[in-house]
Order: structure tokens, then sequence, then C-alpha cells
């Protein structure tokens, strides 16, 4: 069957290393601090307000509109070199650069100069979708309503992924009276806004993504915007994130287990030389792993093509060459999903393989690698990304693009919920 990397890829009008150039000195000082942030849990508001003020949060957005007019895969290959700085910064962007794309998507049909405006000024959007608790997969807790001539919205959501340092909510809520399905975009900060930091994953601690409670929050009729209206591409672009944030991990890693290796002193007896840094079977440890990671940055920036073509074809008003360009963004970041969590996760392990049992040092902390990568691995269980893409293989099964979690039917023991 035709793959998307068959196709010849758009020229960009923005030179990759000129725009890398910009950010790099950025991404160099929230480098020095992640170790200090992973020891303490301290969040990098900091950090990102550097990204805000350097232009960051909108590199998607056009020049003309004062953006850096980034593609897509020039994107990726920045979030993984600020994933390689620290990864969890990157994580907490995620819902942002998703609602950017959103809107970039909407500028066909009806001008989103505002939104431009606002991420050019340094705005950013924080991920408000999923519901904890008593609630079944296709319910929507958190409500939409009007109050007395205005848009009010109530409920609560968990893994707010990155809203705590945000300006804006892309909240997914229910519309009250009619049922319809909306994203609200919700400014954070104003009464009825609670963000607590309350994740307690053993990995990418400081994303923020935590828990937000809304009563009675104001949304702007003009900041309701119909679900069925999402760019189609969405649950690609949100994989493609976790694939830069895997990918950065694993360079990353690479590098400093690299520079434990250049420090150490201390040899085997039974070992092959009088220098850690000469020995052979260390530096395959190395090797292997640089590979790995290699590969990795390799399979992410190929899927990162697959979502540039489905957004290109987008404007192009072919609905058939659109539905297979989404069908393949999302079949190939699903690829990507699979094969690059694997390599990550083997090569955090591995690289211990070079040292000896300091390298488990608490001060230290070479775990928070694994246990990042681990993290970010686990948000969408790769047995069914598995599974979509043999349907999809073997039956030709288009692949689900959007889906929820929740109870199920039938509770834990196998025992009927009423």
């Amino acid at each position: 069957m035709t793959r998307l990397h068959d196709l010849p890829h758009a020229a960009y009008s923005v030179d990759y290393q000129t725009l890398a150039n910009k950010y790099r000195p950025v991404f160099d000082k929230i480098a020095e601090g992640a170790l200090s942030r992973e020891k303490n849990r301290i969040l990098p508001f900091e950090q990102i307000q550097w990204l805000k003020e350097a232009g960051f949060s909108a590199v998607r957005i056009p020049v003309e509109h004062g953006g850096d007019g980034a593609s897509i895969p020039q994107l990726f290959q920045l979030l993984i070199e600020l994933s390689r700085a620290d990864s969890n910064i990157t994580q907490a962007l995620r819902g942002h650069f998703a609602f950017v794309e959103d809107r970039l998507n909407a500028q066909r049909d009806a001008d989103q100069g505002h939104w431009f405006q606002r991420f050019v000024a340094g705005e950013i959007v924080g991920n408000a979708w999923t519901e904890i608790g008593q609630v079944k997969i296709g319910d929507v807790i958190t409500k939409l309503s009007q109050q007395d001539g205005q848009w009010r919205v109530n409920g609560k959501k968990y893994y707010t992924t990155g809203s705590i340092f945000a300006d804006w909510f892309d909240l997914f809520a229910q519309v009250e009276e009619t049922g319809e399905l909306v994203i609200a975009a919700t400014r954070t900060r104003q009464t009825g806004v609670d963000i607590a930091d309350d994740w307690d994953g053993f990995g990418q601690r400081t994303t923020g993504s935590g828990t937000a409670t809304l009563v009675n929050a104001q949304v702007e009729a003009e900041n309701i915007i119909p679900f069925d209206t999402r760019f189609k591409y969405q649950t690609a672009f949100y994989q493609l994130v976790l694939l830069a944030v895997l990918t950065g991990t694993a360079q990353a890693a690479v590098s400093e287990f690299s520079q434990q290796v250049r420090q150490r002193t201390r040899v085997f007896s039974h070992g092959n030389g009088d220098r850690v840094d000469q020995d052979v079977q260390v530096l395959q440890v190395i090797g292997k792993a640089s590979a790995q990671a290699y590969a990795a940055e390799a399979v992410t920036l190929q899927a990162a093509h697959a979502a540039q073509q489905a957004y290109q074809l987008h404007f192009d008003r072919d609905e058939d060459a659109e539905k297979q360009a989404n069908i393949l963004a999302e079949i190939e970041s699903a690829q990507g999903q699979v094969v690059v969590a694997d390599l990550v996760l083997q090569l955090t392990s591995n690289l211990f393989n070079a040292l000896s049992a300091s390298a488990t040092s608490e001060e230290k902390r070479l775990d928070r690698f694994w246990r990042n990568a681990r993290t970010a691995a686990s948000h969408n269980p790769l047995i069914y990304k598995e599974k979509s893409i043999g349907d999809w293989e073997v039956n030709g099964k288009e692949p689900i693009y959007v889906w929820q979690i929740g109870g199920g039917s039938k509770e834990a023991g196998g025992k009927t919920s009423p």
C-alpha cells in the first residue's frame, strides 16, 4: 500500500538551523537546572516563561502573523531538542501545541488571527480533557451551561498536563442543555478555577499534570468550539509529542551516561583496561544506546512528515486524499510509538551496564531517564496500538482517532454494575 513517505515532502520556507539557533540558548539554560528540579520537584514556571518570552509558543504560527512558520517536522525536531534539556517541559506543552494545531487547521474556514495574536504574545494553553472517578466511557461530567446570559462551566479534570503554567484550558465539556460535545477554551486565571499539583506518578514529575476544578468558571461564547470540528490527525499529533519526549529522553540519557563513563576512575579487576573510557565492552554499551537513540529520532521525524502531509491536504479540500492522509498519520504515529518506546526503555535500562552500583545513587538520579520514559510510554497502552496497526494491515480497518477512558460495563471480578 502507498505510504506517505513515498510522497515528496513540501519545501519549507524556514531553515531549521536558523530556527533552532533561536531557541538553543534557552534550551541550554533549561538543561542546567533539570537535575535540581527533578530532585526537589520544582515546577518549571520560570523555564516555561523563558520559552514564552523567546516566542516558542508561536513557533508554528505563520510568519505573516508574527510566528516562526515552522513545519510539523521542524516543530518536533525542536521538541526533541527541548526534551533532551528537560522532557517534562515538552510534555507540559503538549496540550498547547495540539490546540495551536487545531487553530491552524481552523484557519482554512474562519479567521483565527485573534488566537494567533495570543500565541505570539506568549499565551499558552493547557490540557483539560480526562475525568476520573464515577465516569463511564462516553460520559462527560464537565458541563457547560448558560446562567444569566453567560456561559459557565462546572467540573473536575485530572491529568491536566501543563495547565498550571497556562493561560487557557483546552477543556473538553458537554453543553448541558443540548448534549453537544465541545471544546471550551477557558481562561485559567479567573474566579472559580483551582489547579492543584497533585500528580503522583514516579516519572515526569514536574509536568503539572494534576487536578483542575472549575466552579461556575466563565467561558466567552466565541471560545466554544464544536468538538466535531477538531483537527482530524489530533491523536497522531498527541502521540508525536510523546515520541519527541521519548527521543529527547534517550539522547539525554546517552549524553549523561557517556559523561559518567568519562569521569569514572574505578575499574574492575576482570574488566578490559586500566580506564573505563577505554573498556571495549563499556564502549559497546554506549554505542548501542547511541544507535537506538538515533533510530528513535529518525522514526519520530518520519512520522511527523506523515502529520505534515495530513495538514497540507486539509487545505486542498480533497476529502478522499485528506482521509487517507489522516489514516496514515495515525498508523505511522502508532508504528513509531511501538518501536520507539521499546528502544528507549531498553537503552535507559541497559546503560547501567556501563557503570556499577554507584550509578544507582539518589544524588545522581540516573534512573530518571527510565522513569520518565516509562511514564511517557504508558499514556496510551502499546498493546492497543499494535492491535490497531495489525487490524489496518490485515483487514484495512480504519484506526480510531478519538477515544476515551472510563468505567466499563462490568465491575472487577465480572459482576455487572448497577
